[in-house]
Parts: C-alpha cells; structure tokens; sequence
C-alpha cells in the first residue's frame, strides 16, 4: 500500500508545510486507486475526470457544497504546469484551498 512519504516531496512543491499525517490521510482515503498509474493521476481537460474529484471528493469527503467546481478548477490553474497532476497533491492542494485539511 502507498505511503505519504512517496508523495511528500510532490506535495512539498506547492506547500512546503504540509504535514505528513494529513497526506497519509489522502492516501489512505485514496486506497487502490494509487496503485494504478492513470488512476494516480487527476486530468483537468477530461470533464468526467473532474466531476468525479468534485462528487467524491469535495461533496462526500470534504462536505462542500456551492461552487466546488471552482475549487476543482483553481487547483487545475495552480498545477497547470505538471504535466502529470498526482493525485495525492490534487487533494490535498483542494482540501486546503477549500479550508479543509484540519477535517480530514
């Protein structure tokens, strides 16, 4: 099973502070789905691929409601450089843009 510290350096290059126990959390609620390379990795241009991060993730684990597609969207902008937007570092920059890492 995956572990935070395969992701902490991903993470560290958008937020230099972000503790290892509230990634490991990501990680585990992510599961099986970092097992497989597509899966590990959010697409902002598939349409699909973001309403499934806004419907799970936002709505379910989060509890947002409003314009969580803005969220989703932002943090498309913030990552627009990566070619490959890991899935951990896409949560986690979401939950924390939305406020939300101390609900995890």
């Amino acid at each position: 099973m995956a572990k935070a510290a395969d992701y902490m350096d991903d993470v560290k290059r958008y937020d230099a502070g972000a503790p290892e126990a509230i990634v490991q959390k990501i990680v585990n609620h992510l599961g099986v789905a970092l097992l497989n390379k597509d899966s590990s990795l959010v697409s902002c241009s598939d349409q699909t691929e973001k309403d499934r991060v806004i419907a799970s993730w936002c709505e379910k684990k989060l509890g947002l409601s409003g314009d969580t597609a803005r969220l989703v969207d932002d943090v498309c902008e913030e990552m627009k450089a990566d070619r490959n937007k890991q899935r951990v570092t896409f949560y986690y920059l979401v939950a924390k843009n939305a406020g939300c890492l101390n609900n995890l």
